[in-house]
């Protein structure tokens, strides 16, 4: 009998927790792509077994919570192979091993494909195609769902720096808050200097210690981020180290720059929230109250994402990729929120964002 679960499996391996809505949306773009009425899939639960977690177009739940186990079935066979596999009629194939005849069989299943998702070279899903008759899936059948495929894993692919960079921001936001009280408990926050980091320069949340952006290169002409800036004094973080500094800043700017591109909601929320708490570390006041104050110097989403990628040393066409938009947008943006905060130049602009504690 198919083993069958119900509700979140307990896993130790490769599992994408939350990521329902993106299978979800990959079954409805195979079934729109490939013209197949039946679409069914899930994620790995393990690094052997996957859960049918999703059904679309189905007329039974006889799929539902199904686990499947590497070699086993057509998508076990997907799994074993790390490549798409078909059949013509389900039941009577033997190409496949019949574990899961049961469950097909309720649904009416015939000609069925499993195309598996890999991310990293790692297999992280299997999406299932269906028609209810007995006939050969064509090439082009075959290449719509594995387009679905494709897009899903960029889709995971996408959660799973977000899992990253959250991890990194997080780590980055709680160092900031800890050097901000080791600094007033030490007394450093009133230090005509602040805090000076390697080097001799000072690295506050207020001032402008450069980043490097691994690949990126600074824009011609335009002179590196000095630290310094008066801001860096009272902050919250004001005892962290310059170093701790642009790592803090660097994940700031990536986390916005992923931001539009997460599809689940939650996630989303999550990763910008987290980009809230980084700024707010660099800054005496919480994000809510800086932005409720009259007169504040309000920027629009993607005027923040441009100027977190120019604090974190990109150039222009830099950020143009990281945010994948042309490299004319973003002067717009630039330009606009060089306008809003009253500033003549890149540096200027960076400077007045920290000042206002919109930025690390």
């Amino acid at each position: 009998m198919a083993e069958r679960e119900h509700g979140g499996a307990r896993a130790d391996g490769p599992r994408t927790p939350g990521a329902t809505a993106e299978v979800r949306a990959a079954l409805l773009r195979l079934r729109r792509a490939s013209g197949l009425p039946v679409a069914f899939g899930g994620l790995l639960v393990d690094p052997t077994r996957l859960r049918i977690g999703e059904l679309s177009g189905a007329a039974t739940g006889s799929l539902a919570g199904l686990s499947v186990t590497t070699g086993n079935g057509l998508g076990g066979k997907a799994l074993a192979l790390s490549r798409p596999v078909t059949v013509t009629d389900y039941p009577a194939s033997r190409t496949i091993s019949h574990e899961y005849d049961g469950a097909v069989t309720a649904e009416g299943l015939r000609a069925v494909l499993a195309v598996p998702v890999i991310v990293g070279r790692q297999v992280r899903g299997v999406l299932y195609g269906a028609l209810r008759r007995p006939v050969p899936l064509g090439d082009r059948t075959l290449h719509a769902a594995m387009g679905a495929a494709r897009e899903l894993e960029r889709t995971l692919a996408v959660r799973d720096e977000a899992q990253r960079l959250l991890a990194e921001g997080r780590a980055g936001a709680a160092g900031a808050f800890a050097g901000g009280t080791a600094g007033v408990a030490g007394g450093a926050s009133g230090a005509p200097d602040g805090v000076r980091a390697p080097g001799g320069m000072p690295g506050g949340p207020g001032g402008m210690g450069a980043v490097a952006v691994p690949g990126a290169s600074r824009a011609p002409g335009a002179p590196a981020l000095a630290a310094g800036d008066p801001g860096d004094r009272g902050t919250r973080g004001g005892a962290m180290p310059g170093a701790a500094w642009e790592r803090v800043r660097e994940a700031h700017a990536r986390l916005r720059a992923l931001a539009p591109r997460v599809a689940d909601p939650e996630l989303r929320e999550e990763v910008l929230a987290v980009c809230e708490r980084l700024a707010e570390a660099g800054s005496a006041e919480p994000w809510a109250e800086r932005h409720q104050a009259p007169g504040g110097p309000g920027l629009a989403p993607r005027e923040l994402d441009v100027l977190a990628c120019v604090a974190a040393g990109a150039t222009n066409a830099d950020a143009a990729q990281r945010l994948g938009v042309r490299p004319e947008t973003v002067k717009a943006y630039l330009r606009s929120a060089m306008r809003r905060l009253g500033a003549h130049s890149r540096l200027e602009a960076v400077v007045a964002a920290r000042r206002a504690g919109l930025l690390p």
